[in-house]
């Protein structure tokens, strides 16, 4: 079955066939979750089967999609329509035309087809309801007459009816685009306004992702100027998103005090999971997990950062911190010296970009093997837990042994004992009865014979 919807299409231009292509390969090598490609012969047209996404009202339903490419594509949207049955949904006709302003007005050549995938899912999932547009009866009938969905308009909007006011800590990627949830989507999306920690930064994500929320500066210089504005907005009912560069809001990020404030004026703080480099390089590291202690950046002062080395150093959990490329060698030099030159360590850098690197060895070789070159991009840098040495008991024999030396020396067996067991692990009641076994009937005679 195909769409009813099927454009007059000119030969794909040169560009277009060699984006394409590469998109195809990409496609292949890391396709998007809950999406299928049909592979056919034509490369113009693409069948992609949609899964509903797990936990919501689509959840084990599949539906397929229809995207027709342009003679200029990507300077030209691709035609997407729902090969019908289309879900039902607020915001796509029963004919599989679909409401979502990217594919049309707002169409980016930096976009693609695994990114018009991801919002179409983000749409499906953030849906409360089933039920059709508005305008669905007049809008299909008109579109009989080979009315392009390019018409389409996106009008109307229901995505914060399911979103209560608050502030939201939305996780955003560590360096892949593609590791965003969808529900964070949705979340900038909706939210009134979106703090970042820089602008220019972060619009390349929203860009990428089509999402024209307003956005403010929010950073460690103009927090504590922000403050103020930020918590008028939310007592008015506002709902408030806050992202850091890359990862979690207020984890070693802007973040910690605005939540504090809010958790003080009973306004809701509600976490939106997403990526972490923490947890990235530590799941990666090879490294013991089931304890781990994250440090985060060191000091600036040289004795307060070696004071904190001092306890990291004595601790049998993984230690985690974050540095900075062009203060790598300075705290290779700082570790090693506390640490010991033997003490293993993984120096992740650059995660889930294209240069993306694991270095794994000791202290010692990462000193030697960083000290003729600055690697680029940020740096988690894990050190393993010293390791927990196994207390020996005595034997017997041992313990007999001391025993016997204190007695000769003139203790009575309690004060013998006494001073054995702090010697010791062996509970001083095991070497209060090896003690009566072996001693007591000789210190019993002598007290006779006196």
């Amino acid at each position: 079955m195909t769409s009813s919807s099927a454009p007059s299409r000119k030969a794909l231009s040169k560009i277009a066939c060699n984006r394409l292509q590469k998109e195809l390969v990409e496609w292949q090598m890391n396709p998007p979750a809950g999406f299928k490609h049909k592979v056919t012969d034509n490369i113009q047209r693409w069948i992609i089967e949609v899964n509903g996404a797990p936990g919501t009202l689509y959840a084990n339903e599949t539906y397929q999609l229809q995207v027709d490419f342009p003679e200029h594509y990507p300077m030209e949207a691709p035609q997407v329509v729902f090969v019908p049955p289309a879900p039902l949904h607020p915001h796509i006709y029963s004919n599989g035309h679909i409401c979502l302003d990217i594919l049309y007005d707002s169409w980016s050549p930096a976009m693609t087809v695994n990114s018009i995938c991801i919002s179409i899912l983000s749409m499906l999932s953030s849906s409360t309801v089933k039920q059709r547009p508005p305008d669905n009866d007049r809008y299909v009938k008109n579109c009989r007459n080979g009315r392009s969905p390019k018409e389409t308009r996106w009008w109307f909007h229901d995505d914060k009816g399911s979103l209560k006011p608050g502030l939201y800590l939305v996780g955003t990627p560590i360096g892949n685009l593609e590791d965003i949830t969808l529900r964070a989507l949705r979340v900038l999306k909706s939210a009134d306004v979106i703090l970042a920690e820089d602008t220019r930064h972060s619009g390349k994500l929203l860009q990428h992702y089509n999402i024209k929320t307003l956005l403010l500066s929010y950073h460690k210089f103009n927090e504590s100027q922000r403050e103020q504005t930020v918590l008028k907005r939310l007592k008015q009912g506002e709902i408030v998103a806050l992202i850091s560069d890359a990862g979690t809001p207020g984890i070693s990020d802007p973040g910690t005090a605005l939540a504090k404030v809010c958790v003080d004026e009973n306004i809701p703080v509600i976490p939106v999971p997403g990526p972490s480099a923490l947890i990235a390089a530590l799941s990666a590291s090879g490294l013991a997990t089931d304890e781990f202690t994250f440090v985060g950046f060191l000091p600036k002062h040289a004795g307060s950062r070696r004071d904190r080395l001092m306890v990291s150093a004595e601790e049998a959990a993984t230690q985690i911190f974050y540095v900075p490329p062009h203060k790598l060698c300075q705290f290779l030099e700082e570790t090693t010296s506390v640490f010991g030159d033997s003490r293993w360590c993984v120096i992740a850098r650059e995660m889930t970009k294209i240069h993306e690197e694991f270095w794994r060895g000791s202290l010692a070789e990462a000193k030697e093997a960083f000290s003729m070159h600055q690697p680029k991009g940020e740096i988690t840098l894990l050190i393993e837990g010293k390791e927990k040495l196994a207390v020996e008991s005595p034997s017997e024999c041992q313990l007999e042994n001391e025993l016997r030396d204190l007695i000769s020396s003139g203790h009575s067996l309690s004060s013998a004992v006494k001073l054995v067991a702090e010697g010791t692990s062996v509970r001083r009641k095991t070497i209060y009865s090896l003690a009566l076994k072996k001693f007591g009937k000789q210190l019993e005679a002598e007290d006779n014979l006196t």
